[in-house]
């Protein structure tokens, strides 16, 4: 079920790093950020534009940070609704704090995958786009972030959505054939009708065909090098890589 309330957690890894960003998602985030945020000058909240302050916690009358926020009212974000971003130093007790003070003031911890979730069910994503997201985030090698890149962008859904409306034609024409059964079909209407439904299923016979190799592209291959002791299998793996990655010896 769609909870339509405010929803706050870290966007970035966890761990400590340069910058982490804290993001807010729903009807709040707007209110809840300008709590929590102190800009550095005086100015409006322009929409996509990165703003310097103060991050504070207003029950405790503290600043946690300093960093930079920026303001994507829905529903052009990736949620599809209000969506705030906190940049601030990568500290996991910074954003542990950030985001106690924005539960205080109203928001929920997000659940794991909740803001693409809601990117979904706004419309914002499909199914689909919503697999490449964590398919473009798992990505081992350049061929598999290639791939994610492409079905986010709704390569495969068009491809899909070709399919489904040539089956739909086809399934229209026929029913309309049944209502108005007293009038004799021409046999090449029937070969054409059939030539139509045998190219959607070669179609759907090469996505699936492609299966296979897609989730070779996503993970990679595992390989192994074989041979004697002191073969040159470091060597070659050095060679291969470009770089000294196993350590060899020239004695």
């Amino acid at each position: 079920m769609y909870r339509r309330d405010t929803i706050v957690a870290c966007a970035t890894p966890p761990g400590r790093g340069g910058v982490a960003i804290v993001r807010l998602s729903g009807d709040q985030a707007r209110a809840i950020a300008e709590d929590l945020f102190r800009p550095s000058r005086a100015r409006s909240w322009s929409p996509r534009r990165l703003i310097h302050g103060a991050v504070r916690d207003p029950d405790r009358g503290r600043t946690i940070d300093e960093g930079l926020l920026a303001w994507m009212p829905g529903p052009h974000s990736f949620t599809g609704e209000d969506v705030v971003e906190l940049q601030v130093h990568g500290s996991p007790l910074v954003v542990e704090r950030i985001i106690a003070a924005a539960v205080r003031l109203g928001a929920r911890p997000a659940e794991r995958g909740e803001f693409t979730r809601r990117a979904v069910l706004n419309g914002r994503l499909d199914l689909l786009q919503a697999e490449a997201v964590a398919d473009l985030i798992d990505a081992r090698v350049e061929a598999g972030a290639d791939a994610a890149w492409a079905q986010l962008q709704g390569a495969l859904s068009q491809r899909l959505g070709r399919i489904r409306e040539g089956i739909v034609d086809v399934l229209a024409e026929v029913e309309a054939n049944v209502d108005f059964s007293d009038e004799e079909l021409p046999g090449e209407e029937i070969d054409v009708r059939m030539d139509r439904v045998a190219a959607s299923i070669k179609e759907i016979e090469s996505l699936l065909g492609g299966f296979a190799a897609a989730r070779r592209l996503r993970d990679g291959y595992s390989v192994v090098f074989v041979g004697r002791p002191n073969a040159g299998k470091s060597s070659l793996v050095n060679a291969l890589l470009g770089t000294g990655r196993m350590i060899v010896s020239h004695e």
